[in-house]
């Protein structure tokens, strides 16, 4: 018998099992590596190897035969896979030489090496401290750098020397401290210099950050668990930079105003040492030279500046891959170092470039939106700007050497298509191997929702008869950073499967959220609440005029994280409009969230008072009894150390207090992400018998 929908996304990992990820093209752009199980039932990674022009695959490393215990992970890395939301096992993540010659990677705290390429070569265990955290191999492929105990050391994969670089107690060197790789999309602590002699190290200092515990109620004999998290207002970890010199074992300490410039954002080390910092506020943000110190271009925005991924890049020329904002768009930008602060913007208006992929010689490769729900991939080069993949749908791409291997989800499956294509031609496909969902396609109608054109899908049950009143949904995330109306099926699979329940589902991307520039990012300065809650009531009344099946006297909203947020906010603020919700880990005092994203919204607590009162729940409850009681359940996990906890507690005190009826579903030993097969299989079934119960009951 076939898996329910709920048990087989739960199992398949929303279907990520078996679909390639991770895909590097090598300089001479005669191979592809990658990530990817042996099956869609098989939630092993692998990694693997391409040959471009024919598509041939051979298996470069599978965990099993390396004798690797996925579940012998140590700490550090359990709490880094959570921060990239990582809920795969076996090889996750790689680095590759410079040649693409070597790719390494770490397996249960140990490092191994693969050759790449011909002739092909075994794995083989590499000489290190364990555990090893973070292994990169430096660009000639004779070192592997890599973090231990907080300490960053090098091993000569020649001699077999093992060295250490950089340690002190008390602090850590080369990893990445919580709020880089939790909000800033920085998940390393050190480069390497092109010629491997050198190495850019990052110096955390925690000390000043607030520790916060983390108790496993279920099991009271054990110890809580300590971690640093900087909340809003409070103090962030003190980052420096310097740079080891491997010869010479001397230290040279990168210069710049890391207190008025604290957050390190990104380096990139090509042809210079590119550095980018930003301000406590965000309002300004410095790229320049790690090793002069010049200041390259300093970018300023009266609400806050955005981080881009992939950016600085270098291309082979010399010229600095940068990004600029106007006619509210954000624009693509490429010029030498000395004229990088007043070069002109090389995209048109109206196309949002989203993040650089990479560079190829003297062309860059990026990510970009002329319409929000669509994200295409762009080539700016010597010939001026080109469409690499524009289809209606969202696509990525990596290239090198003339070779481009395109990823890309569409409305035409449930899956992604990974193409390569050399040359202008194409050149093979990469297989995938996921599941195919147990679960009638996707259908989503959209539409433009009022003044705002509020991107908004419905969708209904595969056998909805017209003329037959649905309850209706509401299924958004609906905050910065995240989209959930995009033109693809994926996107909706679990929408659907609610749909198939019985529902009228309405997902609607309201102010805040990404691919349609900064005025419209920007909506939500100093108030996460009030314009995000009416964007989903102006989907919501747009839907159900253009669909008469909707029962608009009969709405439920679910969500998580922000969503879950947007769901209790929904119920407690508008109980004229929604009649229940499903809150899962949702943020409801944004005190308690942390310092990098908060205040890029709400500034610092201490000046911004008001602007937390209006965006956080904990005095709604009060104000909501007097109006109306709609069913509320809570969900979250007791070991979320992005949410804490404590935020469902509180609301639910405040709640109690207040005389305001609710549910709460505490999931022990689950994190921000709920992995666990039979936890996320039951999540979802559980959220339907309550939604369905609330809403059939007499008044809602």
């Amino acid at each position: 018998m076939a898996d329910s929908f709920p048990r087989q996304q739960a199992r398949t990992r929303r279907f990520t099992i078996g679909a390639p990820r991770a895909l590097r093209v090598s300089p001479d752009g005669e191979r592809v590596t990658f990530l990817r199980t042996k099956s869609g039932d098989d939630p092993v990674s692998c990694l693997w190897e391409a040959t471009a022009g024919t598509g041939a695959e051979r298996l470069v490393a599978d965990p099993k035969a390396l004798g690797a215990d996925d579940e012998n992970l140590p700490p550090e890395e359990r709490a880094r896979r959570e921060r990239v939301r990582e809920t795969g096992s076996g090889i996750v993540a790689y680095a590759t030489d410079e040649r693409h010659a070597l790719a390494v990677f770490a397996l249960s705290g140990q490092v191994y090496a693969a050759p790449l390429g011909d002739p092909p070569g075994r794995p083989r265990l590499v000489a290190t401290h364990t555990p090893a955290l973070d292994p990169r191999p430096d660009p000639t492929g004779r070192k592997v750098g890599y973090v231990h105990a907080g300490r960053l050391w090098v091993a000569d994969l020649e001699t077999g020397d093992d060295t250490i670089v950089a340690g002190e107690d008390g602090v850590t060197y080369g990893l990445a401290e919580f709020i880089a790789s939790e909000e800033m999309g920085r998940f390393r602590g050190y480069w390497w210099s092109p010629d491997g002699t050198r190495l850019l190290v990052a110096r955390v200092n925690e000390s000043n950050v607030r520790r916060w515990h983390i108790a496993d109620p279920a099991n009271p004999d054990r110890q809580p668990a300590e971690v640093g998290y900087p909340a809003a207002g409070t103090p962030n970890a003190d980052v420096s930079l310097f740079i080891a010199d491997l010869a010479a074992g001397t230290r040279t300490t990168v210069q710049w105003d890391n207190i008025v410039f604290p957050y390190l954002v990104n380096a990139a080390w090509d042809d210079d040492l590119l550095i980018v910092a930003q301000t406590r506020d965000q309002k300004a943000m410095r790229l320049f030279n790690g090793i002069t110190g010049e200041v390259i271009r300093e970018d300023t925005d009266p609400r806050w500046t955005d981080i881009i991924d992939g950016t600085p890049a270098q291309l082979r020329n010399g010229h600095i891959v940068w990004t600029e904002l106007s006619d509210d768009t954000r624009r693509l930008i490429v010029a030498p170092a000395a004229d990088l602060a007043s070069a002109a913007p090389l995209t048109p208006p109206g196309l949002q470039v989203r993040d650089i992929l990479g560079t190829d010689g003297d062309s860059v490769l990026f990510s970009g939106s002329t319409e929000p729900t669509e994200i295409g991939v762009w080539r700016y080069g010597p010939d001026g700007l080109t469409a690499v993949a524009t289809d209606p749908g969202v696509h990525t791409a990596q290239a090198a050497g003339a070779t481009t291997v395109v990823s890309g989800r569409t409305l035409r499956g449930n899956h992604v298509s990974v193409r390569i294509n050399k040359k202008g031609k194409p050149a093979g496909d990469i297989a995938v191997l996921a599941e195919e969902p147990n679960l009638p396609p996707p259908d989503p109608q959209f539409l433009d929702a009022g003044a705002g054109d509020i991107r908004t899908a419905v969708l209904f049950p595969s056998r909805h008869r017209p003329g037959t009143k649905l309850p209706v949904l509401m299924d958004p995330y609906g905050g910065p950073h995240s989209q959930r109306v995009l033109k693809t099926a994926s996107a909706f699979l679990a929408s659907q499967w609610f749909a198939e329940q019985g529902f009228a589902v309405v997902v609607a991307d309201g102010r805040g959220t990404p691919g349609r520039g900064p005025a419209w990012d920007r909506m939500v300065a100093g108030d996460l609440a009030t314009g995000v809650l009416e964007d989903q009531v102006t989907a919501l009344h747009a839907a159900a005029e253009k669909f008469a099946d909707l029962d608009a006297s009969r709405v439920g909203i679910r969500g998580w994280s922000f969503g879950g947020y947007l769901a209790a906010l929904a119920v407690l603020r508008r109980p004229d409009v929604f009649g229940a919700a499903v809150a899962g880990a949702p943020v409801t005092d944004w005190r308690l969230y942390d310092t990098h994203y908060t205040e890029r919204y709400l500034g610092d607590p201490a000046a911004n008072p008001a602007a937390y009162e209006v965006s956080s729940l904990n005095d709604d409850p009060e104000r909501a009894v007097a109006t109306a009681v709609r069913p509320l359940l809570i969900i979250h996990g007791l070991a979320d150390d992005n949410v804490f906890v404590a935020h469902s507690l509180r609301l639910s005190s405040a709640l109690l207090a207040a005389g305001y009826p609710h549910s709460v579903l505490p999931l022990s030993g689950v994190t921000h992400m709920t992995p666990q097969e039979v936890v996320a299989e039951n999540l979802l079934l559980l959220q339907v018998a309550f939604l369905r119960d609330a809403l059939s009951r007499r008044g809602v």
